[in-house]
């Protein structure tokens, strides 16, 4: 199968119809493609990554105005696929003399492993060897179709995670976080796809004439096990951003029988049951930065960037400016898609620039997939004075919670133990359910604060007093939730009477609640006039 030729990728059209395409059918005009539809959630992730990796080594704008004009007007379906089949030799699937897609066609004496094993979530030999796949089983599957296969493979190669000894991890680390720009509206998948385009001008000028040493696996593959050998950015084409390959993985070639596929459930296919694998696969290392994540930067600049991980707990509005209106070298700064969607691309796109921001990753715990997260923020179309009066003002509220929620998750602890802090247990729960619940209320706020003009400095008192309100009477609410429904007979009333009167002390006077009632105009010891004003 060739992924470039082949109609393999399960999408879903406009009528309605269940279909499978090759990747230049994303431009077809007759019952266009509007979704991809794939049988895993970061299968679907993945897809995605691979369709905007296709475009744009392949099909890259060569400035917004060309950007702008294939957004309006979809390009000749035609001219896509010429553009696409030039790269059409690396991507053969199976191949037993020359490269495969991101594979390593030299592998020999490679361990012969079941192909469950290219699910990040599958368990590995030592979990199996104790016992202890007591949710996700071992042999629950056992064969895959070349669709999933190829879909497996680039999913494990784009989120790598810490694999044991010369295993190598992503490009962008072991389960990176990816954040996709995606339009409100029910469009079609070719608008989705192109809004996480970077014409060439924002890029770099050599992807105007990509080359095959694109990728990796078009020649020999940087073995890293003789002297430590790594790849840096100066190293490789800048494109290989897009097709990072740290693992050393062979297809074993499909037996010559029909089956059904564990993953998709397609009957009647020609299946995959097994690969080979070896440790020492490409190295990254240095300065590469993924136009789809966000990252951290080293104020001090002694350290490469870090991509931002998926995480425990997942996302939430707590992460909203760092992922979405960054853009600081010294510190987070929001995926370059993103911030190509809040300057100018959000202005020029018109009564369809509303959108919202697509966040996935793995949480992985080293070699453990702890849990897939996938959460979707909003976006607001800025000038650049809004958007440094937003990321100050939302920051303010931002601060405050996380302030609040720590609070909450020691009074709470204080008051169900007598010794708090000889206690190790796991108290998440209590700071999720206040990060929940309060969300809907800072987006509220926050649709006002975008709505307000560039030239006005300061933000409305009546803003930041609605959220001291919501935020000290969604604490309590919670405090005597989490502490008083409990059994009366395990209760200490006075250790709870003294924990909650700290909290109403700690949420009146530290440092960020403080600055907020400030702010909010709410003088010191008046407790009624936050009150007087509601999240609208």
């Amino acid at each position: 199968m060739n992924l470039i030729n082949d109609a393999w990728m399960p999408v879903i059209r406009a009528s309605g119809k269940k279909d499978k395409i090759a990747p230049w059918q994303i431009a077809e005009k007759d019952d266009p493609v509007i979704e991809l539809n794939a049988p895993r959630p970061d299968f679907q992730g993945a897809l995605y990554q691979f369709l905007i990796g296709l475009l744009q080594t392949c099909f890259a704008p060569t400035d917004h105005d060309e950007w702008l004009d294939f957004w309006e007007n979809l390009p000749d379906g035609n001219a896509v696929q010429a553009h696409l089949l030039f790269m059409a030799p690396a991507f053969e699937l199976i191949s037993e003399s020359g490269p495969a897609f991101m594979q390593d066609h030299n592998l020999k004496n490679g361990e012969p492993i079941n192909i469950a094993s290219l699910l990040i979530e599958s368990p590995g030999e030592n979990t199996m060897r104790h016992n202890l796949d007591h949710f996700i089983k071992r042999d629950r599957i056992t064969q895959i179709c070349q669709s999933c296969a190829a879909t497996a493979l680039f999913t494990l190669q784009i989120n790598a995670p810490a694999g044991g000894a010369g295993y190598r991890v992503g490009l962008r680390g072991g389960g990176p976080l990816t954040t996709l720009v995606l339009p409100n509206e029910e469009i079609t998948l070719w608008h989705k796809l192109w809004l996480n385009i970077l014409d060439i001008e924002n890029f770099v000028d050599v992807i105007r004439h990509p080359t095959f040493d694109v990728f990796p696996w078009m020649g020999n593959v940087r073995i890293s096990d003789k002297g430590g050998l790594s790849t840096r950015p100066e190293d490789t084409h800048p494109l290989q951003v897009y097709w990072g390959m740290p693992r050393r993985i062979k297809l074993f070639p499909f037996e010559d029988i029909l089956g059904t596929c564990d993953l998709c459930g397609a009957r009647d296919v020609q299946i995959i049951k097994k690969y080979s694998t070896l440790n020492y696969g490409v190295n990254y290392e240095g300065e590469w930065v993924h136009p789809l994540t966000p990252y951290r930067f080293d104020p001090k600049k002694e350290k490469p960037p870090l991509s931002i991980k998926g995480q425990k707990g997942g996302l939430g509005y707590r992460h909203w400016t760092s992922l979405s209106l960054a853009r600081s070298k010294d510190a987070d700064c929001a995926a370059k898609v993103v911030l190509a969607y809040t300057g100018e691309r959000a202005r020029d796109i018109g009564s369809q620039r509303i959108a919202r921001l697509w966040c996935f990753g793995y949480d992985m715990d080293n070699m453990k997939a702890r849990c897939w997260y996938d959460h979707t923020l909003p976006l607001f179309p800025l000038d650049e004075k809004q958007r440094e009066n937003v990321l100050s003002w939302s920051g303010d509220l931002i601060n405050a919670a996380w302030d609040v929620a720590g609070n909450l998750r020691q009074q709470v602890k204080t008051a169900w133990f007598r010794r708090p802090g000889d206690i190790k247990g796991d108290m998440s729960a209590v700071v999720m359910e206040f990060w929940q619940r309060s969300e809907s209320d800072f987006y509220q706020l926050l649709n006002r604060i975008t709505n307000l003009p560039g030239d006005q400095r300061l933000a409305p008192p009546e803003i930041y007093a609605a959220w001291v309100k919501r935020l000290q009477d969604l604490a309590y609410k919670l405090f005597d939730e989490w502490v008083l429904e409990g059994p009366a007979e395990d209760m200490d009333m006075q250790r709870i009477i003294a924990a909650r009167k700290e909290l109403v002390k700690k949420l009146n006077n530290s440092k960020p609640m403080k600055d907020l009632m400030v702010k909010a105009n709410i003088e010191k010891g008046v407790k009624n006039e936050a009150k007087a004003v509601s999240i609208p």
